[in-house]
C-alpha cells in the first residue's frame, strides 16, 4: 500500500508539471470574453474651426464593457491567426476650457481587428503575443447637446486603419479543449470628427488620438 502510495504521488506530480499539449495546425478557438474597452479620445488636431474654440480645448472619451467573441485559427502548433467581433458604444465630453461639454453621443464602434499571435510553451499556461491591423468603423455618431447648441446638426466620424499589438495567455482546464483566457491589445488609432451645420457647412473638424486599452477575460472551447 504504501509502494502504491509513493505511486501515486508521484504520478499525480508528473501531470501537474507536465506541459499541456500545444494545440494541432488546424485547431479553432471560440473564446467567449468580457472586454473593457478604454479610449483617450483627446484633441490631437484642430483642421476646422469656425465657431472659435478657446485655447486650452480638449476633450475625453468615456470607458465601456462589453461582451466579445473572438476566434483563433492555428496555422501550427506555434502560430495562429485571430479575429475579434464586438461593438462599443461611447460618448465623448469635453476637457480643459470646454470642460464637462457634452460633445459627442452614441458612437458606437465596430473594431475590426485581424492579428497573428505567436504562442510559447510555458507549461501549464500558454502566453502569446501578436500584432495586426485594425480598422474602426463608426455608426450612429450623433452631435451632444452642447455641440447641438452651438449649431452642429450633424457628426461625421472617420474610418481609419491603425495597428493592433497584444498580450495574453491561455490556461487549459480541462482535457478536452476548454480553457480560461486572459488577454490585453494596445490599439494605435486617430479618427477626425466633422461637425455640420443645418446647411451641410463644416463647422469645426478635429482629429482624436483613441489608443484604447481594451483588456479581455474569458473561457475558450477548442475544435
Amino acid at each position: 500500500m504504501k509502494k502504491l502510495t509513493i505511486a501515486a504521488a508521484l504520478a499525480t506530480a508528473t501531470m501537474l508539471s507536465s506541459p499541456a499539449l500545444a494545440a494541432d495546425a488546424g485547431t479553432v478557438q471560440v473564446k467567449l470574453m468580457a472586454t473593457g474597452v478604454l479610449p483617450d479620445g483627446k484633441i490631437d488636431k484642430v483642421n476646422t474651426d469656425l465657431i472659435g474654440l478657446p485655447a486650452g480645448s480638449q476633450s475625453t472619451a468615456n470607458d465601456n464593457v462589453v461582451p466579445t467573441l473572438a476566434i483563433d485559427y492555428y496555422v501550427s502548433p506555434a502560430v495562429s491567426i485571430e479575429t475579434i467581433c464586438c461593438f462599443t458604444q461611447h460618448h465623448v465630453t469635453g476637457a480643459g476650457a470646454l470642460a464637462g461639454a457634452d460633445l459627442a453621443q452614441h458612437v458606437l464602434i465596430l473594431p475590426a481587428t485581424v492579428t497573428l499571435k505567436y504562442h510559447l510553451d510555458a507549461g501549464p499556461i500558454k502566453p502569446y503575443v501578436g500584432v495586426g491591423p485594425s480598422v474602426f468603423f463608426y455608426f450612429s455618431e450623433k452631435p451632444g447637446a452642447d455641440a447641438i447648441a452651438l449649431g452642429a446638426a450633424k457628426l461625421k466620424m472617420d474610418n481609419k486603419f491603425g495597428v493592433a499589438i497584444q498580450g495574453g495567455f491561455d490556461i487549459p482546464v480541462n482535457d478536452t479543449g476548454m480553457g480560461i483566457s486572459l488577454d490585453a491589445k494596445k490599439y494605435f488609432m486617430k479618427t477626425t470628427t466633422h461637425f455640420y451645420t443645418a446647411g451641410g457647412v463644416e463647422a469645426l473638424s478635429t482629429t482624436h488620438k483613441l489608443d484604447p486599452w481594451v483588456i479581455s477575460g474569458g473561457v475558450y472551447f477548442s475544435f
